[in-house]
């Protein structure tokens, strides 16, 4: 017995810093806005949760890096949207970590003018996006977005685009009326 306690000690004080490192949460003022993010980071789930209590642009999201996938409920817009996130353009999951950590955001690459318009058919099922995506987006319409390739002019009215940013390096504009609202 004594052998399996010290065992189970001796576990706990080496896995500690290991499960340190898995979860990450923190709170990020703003540039130029009024309001704070608070940021959680799963590496474990392959997930970072986002809080945005902007007054003039609250939302909150979801980035599951193992299914590619951003889910953000724009609270003006009564609403949810799906977006399949391009490794290639977003942070890395580790990058956002570091950043958290360090608070030197300048040396990440920007993704400012990723911009994604709103396809007209709701998401029946949310179940099938995981227990994340359906709370988060309960009892609100929920809608995929298709990312605008760049170069490629639609007419897209200003106005109808919400505009997301997470820290410093990661900006996009999720735009197109949302049917029935």
């Amino acid at each position: 017995m004594k052998q399996f306690t010290m065992s189970s000690i001796l576990m706990v004080i080496l896995l500690s810093p290991s499960l340190a490192l898995m979860n990450i949460s923190d709170n990020h003022p703003l540039d130029g806005s009024v309001g704070t993010q608070i940021i959680h980071v799963n590496a474990f789930r392959g997930m970072v949760s986002i809080r945005d209590n902007n007054v003039l642009s609250e939302w909150d999201g979801s980035l599951n890096y193992k299914n590619a996938l951003l889910a953000a409920k724009l609270f003006s817009k009564m609403a949810c949207v799906l977006v399949k996130m391009d490794p290639t353009l977003f942070p890395t999951l580790d990058d956002i970590r570091k950043a958290l950590g360090q608070q030197d955001l300048k040396q990440y690459p920007s993704t400012h003018g990723l911009t994604y318009t709103v396809l007209p058919s709701r998401v029946k099922n949310l179940v099938q996006y995981g227990v994340t995506i359906k709370d988060m987006c309960r009892d609100v319409p929920t809608y995929f977005a298709h990312q605008q390739k760049k170069g490629t002019a639609l007419a897209i009215d200003p106005d109808s685009c919400f505009e997301l940013q997470l820290l410093s390096f990661m900006g996009l504009s999720i735009c197109g009326e949302i049917p029935g609202l």
